[in-house]
């Protein structure tokens, strides 16, 4: 009970649609879930959809993510190029099993499941060799027992490549809107502002490669802040290994990971530990590359 507390502490119901608060990509959950910056893939449509025009390849993407207790959540997405742009579409469902119905004590008279959903389209803008902006909208859906609720959000990003050679900058401020009333109140958004740098050091006539990164993440509608730390090893353009510390959870604070990459295949798998016997999670994504 002295546990729940205060885990209820971390202002936990100052807004809803706590889905959204979840990666994407086994990459940059085991590289600290931060994103904003450092994301070489299409899953930069969940962090910062600038980041899609420094990608501009076809690619297609699955991803489960097996979180504690009995939430799972899966995530397809999807980037090509139309009209001079780049584009990305995502799906992510959330589900919540088990939840048991009482009004009595005893044996539950019932039992159902929560389910999330969200749809997006995202598209970025190169301004110049070194300025990218980019542009997500999604559509957002949440049922609880007899309940639902519908609504929309928007995300937008910037990138500065090159400010010396192999550094990077971007920003993103995420989840820019509103949901109609569940029930008998509105829900609150997410909303999360991330500032962020990278810093990519290929080792001369190696087969080595270093990234690491550094950024502040603000849930603005809660007043909580994180400071995250990554960095990724790779080898020989095949095989990496990954890290990542977060700061101000109470459940969490290490992540780790590993990617192979074969033929325009890309497996990624993180690994993040959970305290107070909540159950770690387990991220598990699969990457294409068309030619």
């Amino acid at each position: 009970m002295l546990i729940s507390i205060d885990l209820f502490a971390q202002s936990a119901g100052e807004t809803g649609l706590a889905f959204l608060k979840n990666g994407f990509g086994a990459r940059n959950i085991a590289m600290s879930d931060f994103g904003a910056v450092a994301n070489n893939d299409l899953t930069a449509l969940n962090y910062n959809p600038s980041l899609l025009a420094l990608n501009n390849k076809t690619q297609i993407s699955f991803t489960h993510n097996s979180l504690f207790q009995d939430e799972n959540s899966e995530m397809l997405a999807a980037s090509f190029n139309a009209f001079g742009l780049p584009f990305a579409v995502g799906v992510n469902t959330t589900t919540v099993s088990g939840i048991e119905v009482r009004t009595v004590p005893g044996d539950p008279q019932s039992i159902f499941s929560a389910h999330d959903f969200a749809g997006s389209i995202s598209t970025a803008y190169k301004f110049s060799d070194n300025i990218y902006a980019g542009a997500s909208y999604k559509y957002l859906y949440e049922g609880i027992f007899t309940d639902e609720n519908t609504g929309s959000a928007l995300d937008f990003g910037l990138t500065y490549t090159q400010l010396i050679s192999g550094l990077t900058i971007g920003a993103s401020f995420r989840n820019l809107g509103s949901m109609n009333i569940l029930k008998n109140e509105v829900t609150i958004l997410p909303a999360d502002l991330r500032i962020g740098a990278s810093y990519n050091y290929p080792l001369m006539d190696s087969k080595m490669d270093f990234t690491v990164l550094a950024g502040y993440q603000n849930y603005t509608k809660q007043n909580e802040s994180h400071i995250h730390i990554g960095g990724e090893f790779v080898y020989d353009h095949s095989f990496s290994l990954r890290a990542g510390y977060v700061t101000n959870y109470y459940t969490k604070n290490f992540s780790a990971g590993f990617g192979v990459f074969w033929k325009g295949i890309n497996l990624d798998y993180a690994y993040v530990p959970n305290k107070y016997e909540l159950g770690d999670s387990h991220i598990i994504t699969m990457i294409y590359s068309f030619n």
